[in-house]
């Protein structure tokens, strides 16, 4: 998960009670750092030529795009979605797999403007008990029943993959012919840590000033895809940091769900997101 210059955190926190899974949607939705077009404008007439780094931030979506879809992972979890500039909103789903009893639960938030739905789905659960039984409908959270409001999402922009901080911090940005783009990003420099976990990026050490970067920019300029090979550091094994933006402009627009499609959360949905 975005860079409305926020630099605050936020996570889908793990739930606690029935739930045995780890729903984490930790820093593709941080919301840190800007949009990333601020240095990235190009040239002017009177200006020198865009640097590949400028290039390159200046592909990184800022809203004037529309509507788009967007998917990414990093350390713990899988992410996908939309994100609608014009109606402020976030259809976000990340799902994790129970290491221990292989089940898995799809987490699903609709923001919209000021207001929120979540949705929670298990598959894979043949032969399982006990889990939560919650209905297959939008369920409108009242952000003032949750001990931590910001354990859920909010629009903080369309950046939600935090590609723009990502791309401030690379030492080092070269173009090639058919619109892709590779470096090397320093995690320990500005909001980058933030971006992708400021954990992960302790326990790298020194390699963290050193993570190497490969970059997308699709033909109507936009940026399409940016990946980040973090290297295994310690007992932490290599990961791969993902974010991908497709179908602007085309991308179905967000609304807030109405008649049997929603209602209010239930009880247990609270316990979920209380812990």
């Amino acid at each position: 998960m975005m860079t409305n210059g926020t630099g605050r955190g936020r996570t889908v926190r793990r739930s606690a009670g029935t739930l045995a899974a780890v729903l984490t949607a930790t820093t593709l939705l941080t919301g840190c750092g800007t949009n990333g077009t601020d240095s990235g404008a190009g040239g002017t007439a009177s200006s020198p030529a865009a640097t590949p780094k400028q290039s390159l931030l200046a592909a990184v979506p800022d809203g004037s795009e529309g509507a788009f879809r967007f998917s990414g992972k990093d350390a713990t979890s899988d992410l996908s979605g939309v994100v609608d500039p014009e109606a402020k909103g976030i259809d976000l789903t990340a799902a994790v797999k129970d290491p221990e009893h292989g089940f898995t639960t799809r987490m699903s938030f609709l923001v919209v403007q000021e207001r929120i739905w979540m949705k929670v789905k298990f598959t894979g659960t043949e032969g399982l008990t006990g889990l939560p039984k919650l209905p297959n409908r939008w369920m409108e959270l009242n952000r003032a029943k949750l001990t931590d409001p910001e354990s859920t999402p909010t629009y903080e922009g369309v950046d939600i993959g935090n590609a723009g901080p990502l791309i401030e911090a690379a030492t080092t940005v070269t173009e090639k012919s058919d619109r892709t783009y590779a470096g090397v990003v320093d995690l320990t420099s500005g909001e980058a840590a933030e971006a992708v976990g400021e954990e992960e990026v302790a326990a790298l050490g020194d390699a963290a000033r050193q993570v190497p970067f490969t970059a997308v920019v699709g033909p109507d300029g936009n940026l399409a895809s940016l990946t980040l090979d973090v290297p295994a550091a310690g007992k932490a094994k290599a990961w791969t940091y993902v974010v991908k933006y497709v179908d602007y402009g085309s991308a179905p627009k967000l609304a807030a769900p109405s008649g049997k499609a929603a209602q209010p959360a239930t009880k247990l949905a609270y316990e979920m997101l209380n812990g």
